[in-house]
């Protein structure tokens, strides 16, 4: 390597410093390519000055990048001129602000514009939709025959009918649903009314009652048919058991009330007063063995006077007290023998007289119906 060269070599890979300042000229014209790659940097610091005036150029066409990111400033102050004349583009779009006005923040996100909706106005759409969609329905259903109807029956009962109706606005085909977590199928065409607990009534229904004569078949086997009043029976009727016995009489509100006759099973008939499904007042018991009883009841127990007549031929004649003789009363056995005086669960207890179909009279204390003191006349 000759002087010359050895004086050209660069040191430690660095372009030789120019000896007259400033960088040193590319022998081949143009800016001096940097060994490492990239714009060869400025040794003073800064970007380095363009030796034929004004901004550097960029090498790959367009303006410089700023290698700090954002704008390029300019190094004359102000905004950068266009080289191409005229004011610079926004690079954001739209017009660029005026000299010495703010710069919009190149770093910030582009706010999206909102759009404004009124709530009042989506409400009153929400609104209108709903009342014509209800109204369409009402509309429906109202075409169809379809009604809905409500009866307030007690304080803790009321009925509700949704179905078809007649011309008089009584139920045709339906359902009734009661309070008490009862429903029913109505269908006039199958003339009957079939009830989820398994009762089945035929008969007549006015403002969703049972009124007037019909007949209920329970899910136990009992049948009535007779006069219904407010959905309950009511008036005359008849009423079988499931045991076999019948009571055919008077009903009040669901109950036995007033005159009637109750025949049981085993072939004893009672007839009389009934109150509150109890014999209540005058009645008369026949005795399927032949023994008969007339007189008063309450609560469905003999009380007061009565006569009872036994089938063998004895006869009391006296008070009687929760179903027994007791009180005051005359015993005649059908062989003549005759007691006179107290009695007591049945029996003669007490003062009294006995008598004997020959003539003798005893008079004393009688207990659980045995002589105690006795004076024989």
């Amino acid at each position: 390597m000759d002087n010359n060269e050895r004086n050209n070599a660069p040191l430690n890979n660095q372009p030789r410093p120019n000896p007259n300042g400033a960088p040193r000229p590319n022998p081949n014209g143009a800016p001096r390519p940097n060994p490492n790659g990239g714009p060869r940097p400025n040794p003073n610091g800064g970007p380095r000055p363009n030796p034929n005036g004004g901004p550097r150029p960029n090498p790959n066409g367009g303006p410089r990048p700023n290698p700090n990111g954002g704008q390029r400033p300019n190094p004359n102050g102000g905004p950068r001129p266009n080289p191409n004349g005229g004011p610079r583009p926004n690079p954001n779009a739209g017009p660029r602000p005026a000299q010495g006005a703010p710069r919009p923040n190149m770093s910030a996100q582009p706010q999206r514009r909102k759009k404004k909706s009124s709530f009042g106005k989506i409400m009153l759409i929400i609104f209108i939709v709903a009342v014509v969609a209800v109204a369409l329905i009402i509309g429906g259903i109202l075409l169809s025959g379809v009604r809905y109807k409500k009866v307030v029956v007690s304080d803790d009962l009321y009925i509700k009918f949704v179905g078809k109706v007649d011309e008089n606005g009584e139920p045709y085909k339906g359902k009734l649903i009661y309070s008490n977590n009862i429903s029913a199928k109505v269908n006039v065409d199958e003339g009957k009314i079939v009830y989820s607990n398994g009762d089945v009534y035929y008969g007549p229904l006015v403002n969703l009652l049972k009124e007037g004569e019909g007949r209920i078949e329970y899910y136990n086997g009992e049948v009535y048919e007779g006069e219904f009043k407010a959905d309950k029976l009511n008036g005359k009727g008849k009423y079988t058991y499931a045991d076999g016995d019948v009571y055919e009489g008077e009903f009040k509100d669901g109950l036995k009330h007033g005159s009637g006759t109750y025949t049981f099973a085993s072939g004893d008939v009672f007839i009389g007063k009934f109150t509150e499904d109890k014999r209540n007042g005058h009645g008369e018991y026949r005795h399927a063995s032949g023994d008969v009883f007339i007189g008063t009841y309450v609560d469905g127990v003999k009380e007061g006077a009565g006569v009872y007549t036994w089938a063998n031929g004895d006869v009391y004649r006296g008070d009687f007290k929760n179903d027994c003789r007791e009180g005051i009363g005359t015993y005649t056995w059908a062989n003549g023998e005759m007691y006179e005086g107290e009695f007591k669960n049945n029996m003669m207890n007490g003062q009294g007289t006995y008598t004997w179909p020959n003539g003798r009279v005893y008079e004393g204390y009688f207990e659980n119906g045995v002589i105690v003191r006795a004076e024989i006349d």
